[in-house]
């Protein structure tokens, strides 16, 4: 994907917090990688974003394989008992949402 070397006409703007050492971390590798730490920073997060989105997207099966990939796809799914038991407890941030700060901008 061509995302990672667009470096002209930047006009979207981002804003991020980090913690010192965070910051510290990302000052050193944009100045060994000889880059500003806004071009390290967006490099990186796009390179990790185009990953993330291939693995979603795209996976290779060897052809002996593939016969059988599409028969467990087609097979119905059976009962799992932990992973129902899973999505039957209450959501992290549901538990969290008493010390949460109010997001700002528009409710979805």
């Amino acid at each position: 994907m061509a995302i990672v070397k667009e470096a002209s006409f930047r006009t979207a703007r981002l804003g991020l917090r980090a913690t010192p050492r965070q910051q510290a971390v990302l000052r050193r590798a944009a100045d060994v990688t000889n880059k500003s730490l806004t071009d390290f920073i967006l490099e990186s997060a796009c390179q990790a974003a185009e990953q993330a989105l291939l693995d979603q997207r795209l996976f290779l099966v060897p052809g002996e394989r593939h016969q059988a990939l599409l028969d467990l796809l087609d097979r119905p799914a059976a009962v799992n008992p932990g992973l129902k038991a899973l999505f039957a407890r209450p959501r992290p941030a549901a538990l969290a949402a008493s010390d949460a700060r109010p997001r700002r901008g528009k409710a979805r």
